[in-house]
């Protein structure tokens, strides 16, 4: 699908006035990328949600805001433009989509951030890190809606008890430490207590 055939819709807009956009207060950025591409840079705060994963894209957008206005983007266009018709019909009242997609953001010569290969956390590390006293483990990715929902519930968690340190663990890079815990979903919080696990919950809940 050619740029010209969709960048006729209203809502898509070119990347200077993409870029103002998404500085605005309460604006939601959505990458409908793989999380492959996601990781080799993408938009700032950008949360992301593979388009091609139905079951993946379906579940994550229900943690947007559907008053809030949301702009998505892909690598140049055309997945963008599917999801956006996606999410209108689903009810969100103000999706903006960025014409030409992240190939046309960075021709402009705008910057992206991410794409920087970081070491993870060890089995040997973590082991550590969680052998003494209590400690929250929280799976999490910049990356994931529900995760950037439980952030202003773990940090009441830490503020009600504050013996507990946390520990975050970060899902797009931390595989092995992940695969070895078991974790498939996220965002996952596990509370050791002195080296053992005694809960675990994922998704959207109360910590107590």
């Amino acid at each position: 699908m050619s740029t010209a055939v969709y960048a006729q819709n209203n809502n898509v807009v070119k990347p200077d006035v993409f870029q103002t956009g998404i500085k605005q207060s309460g604006v939601q950025v959505f990458d409908v990328r793989t999380l492959a591409e996601y990781s080799s840079g993408h938009l700032p705060h950008a949360m992301q949600a593979d388009f091609t994963h139905d079951e993946e894209f379906n579940e994550r957008i229900k943690y947007l805001n559907k008053e809030q206005p949301v702009y998505v983007y892909c690598l140049s266009g055309p997945r963008s433009n599917a999801a956006a018709k996606k999410m209108r019909e689903a009810g969100f009242a103000n999706v903006v989509e960025l014409d030409g997609g992240l190939t046309a953001w960075k021709q402009a010569g705008l910057a992206v951030e991410g794409g920087v290969n970081t070491p993870q956390l060890t089995l040997i590390d973590f082991t550590g890190k969680v052998s003494e006293g209590d400690v929250l483990i929280y799976i999490s990715a910049d990356w994931c809606p529900p995760c950037q929902k439980m952030e202003p519930v773990v940090a009441a968690y830490l503020k009600a008890n504050a013996g507990v340190k946390l520990l975050k663990v970060d899902g797009s890079k931390d595989t092995n430490v992940i695969k070895t815990l078991g974790a498939t979903t996220l965002p996952t919080f596990i509370l050791y207590k002195e080296g053992q696990e005694v809960w675990r919950k994922t998704g959207i809940v109360e910590l107590n």
